[in-house]
């Protein structure tokens, strides 16, 4: 009686701490992997926070974490945006620097309002969306690569919700890849 009790509560506590963005994917699942992103005829990627893996923690956001599989046809160097969708261009509120990671490379920035994209697709009134340049990634061969980003503002909440709250006056949407042209 005491083992089950016990049992119920850590399966509880567990439940709580760790919950998995809106597509319910995580790395222990088999079908991860198997939507792999792929390179749009521009190419470019575009990485919506729908499509990650996530990983949530309630009590600690700042290891909020999403995850891509994807795809690369060619050794090249890709520049890193973060697209968030706010209500306050001057200010985008991220509370630590955004960690993005691909292989042992990493990319460590506040995020800053680069550019303002009016009547996006991904986000909806009151929002408006910008991307924030983060840096460049090379990519040395073809093949599959896992791309990372560690952000309290990776959540479970609805990208294009219409509850405004000062705690989700910014949200992140996507990570786009762009190849870099000499």
């Amino acid at each position: 009686m005491i083992k089950t009790s016990i049992a119920i509560v850590f399966c509880l506590i567990l439940a709580v701490i760790s919950s998995s963005c809106s597509n319910n994917k995580n790395s222990k699942d088999p079908t991860y992997g198997r939507n792999m992103i792929h390179q749009q005829d521009d190419g470019s990627y575009f990485l919506k926070m729908e499509d990650a893996a996530c990983y949530v923690d309630q009590t600690d956001p700042s290891g909020n974490t999403a995850e891509w599989k994807f795809e690369v046809p060619g050794a090249g160097r890709y520049k890193v945006w973060l697209s968030s969708a706010t209500v306050d261009t001057l200010n985008l509120r991220y509370s630590n620097p955004v960690k993005i990671s691909l292989l042992d490379n990493q990319l460590v920035k506040s995020p800053e309002c680069d550019r303002i994209i009016r009547n996006s697709d991904d986000v909806s009134h009151p929002y408006y969306r910008t991307d924030s340049y983060m840096g460049s990634f090379y990519f040395p061969e073809p093949g599959e690569y896992n791309i990372q980003v560690i952000s309290e503002k990776v959540t479970k909440i609805n990208m294009t919700s219409q509850n405004n709250t000062t705690e989700d006056n910014t949200k992140l949407v996507s990570l786009i890849l762009t190849p870099a042209t000499r």
